[in-house]
């Protein structure tokens, strides 16, 4: 149960949580350039879609402690987030007819094995700090696509680990199992003290004592009603 040994905020060491960081500053640098956030609904959706992509791994990583269900749904969850956020960007590019990299496109050629190599906010800010509204929404779609990439590697994982280690309640049962000494073990077979052995019980006669017949003591009322 290593989920136990966690240091507090050891999600950052995540290459996904690094790369979703990226997503949502590179968002936030675009919807407070382009988007008017007090008419356009699209400008918060956006925002909250790149927040949900970070938040939900953060989220999913902690509560892997107590579950790991909820730490694969919550990761699932981020990986839709990032999904609506990826198709409001093409949206956005389709509607003005500006244009959208391929991956022939010689700037998709250039960008892509770059963005490989970082996972720091920092470089982004550098790279989309005074450029136009077509190039960061591509440079934004190519950091996107990368971050699901990381975070569908993070889900089978998750997977692995699952049908490897089981889950969380499956991890303590076999914790006390061993703790007390007897029971399956991994390997499905059964070791033990003989505490729960049947093999050496043999029948014995039972014998009901007979209850005394000194008469029955007063009962004060004050304890079967606190409030008498």
């Amino acid at each position: 149960m290593d989920n136990n040994h966690k240091k507090i905020d050891s999600y950052r060491t995540l290459m996904a949580f690094q790369k979703a960081e990226c997503v949502y500053d590179i968002t936030f640098y675009f919807v407070s350039h382009f988007l008017d956030r007090s008419h356009d609904r699209t400008a918060d959706q956006m925002l909250q879609a790149a927040r949900s992509g970070k938040q939900n791994i953060v989220e999913g990583y902690s509560d892997a402690e107590g579950s790991t269900d909820t730490e694969h749904k919550l990761t699932t969850v981020a990986k839709g987030s990032l999904e609506e956020l990826k198709e409001d960007y093409r949206d956005y590019l389709r509607v003005r007819h500006l244009e959208l990299w391929g991956p022939q496109h010689e700037k998709y050629q250039a960008c892509q094995p770059l963005f490989k190599k970082h996972n720091d906010t920092a470089y982004y800010q550098r790279q989309i700090n005074g450029r136009n509204d077509e190039d960061i929404a591509n440079i934004a779609l190519i950091v996107i696509h990368q971050t699901l990439s990381l975070i569908r590697g993070l889900i089978d994982w998750q997977d692995e680990k699952f049908l490897r280690e089981g889950g969380v309640r499956e991890q303590r049962y076999q914790a006390r199992v061993e703790r007390r000494g007897y029971g399956y073990g991994r390997d499905g077979r059964f070791s033990g003290d003989g505490r729960c052995s049947t093999r050496n019980l043999q029948p014995t006669s039972l014998t009901i004592p007979t209850p005394p017949t000194s008469p029955t003591p007063s009962i004060d009322p004050s304890i079967l009603n606190p409030y008498a």
